[in-house]
């Protein structure tokens, strides 16, 4: 989440929210969240661990297409 949080400060075109799963169970079955940490990416690309911010970056670009 600090990885996503930091690339939502340095582009208005990025947000970045911290879901509590077991607070919001619709969208745990939605995105098939497990566990944590899962980053959902543009409900494109899944991240389920802990990442590097560059492969956190390559993930985002997949999600929109570059």
């Amino acid at each position: 989440m600090r990885t996503a949080q930091r690339f939502a400060m340095a582009s208005d075109q990025i947000r970045a929210d911290a879901i509590e799963i077991s607070e919001f169970p619709d969208l745990a079955t939605k995105y098939n969240v497990r566990g944590v940490p899962h980053t959902v990416i543009n409900g494109k690309e899944n991240l389920i661990g802990a990442y590097p911010d560059a492969d956190v970056a390559a993930a985002v670009l997949r999600a929109i297409g570059k």
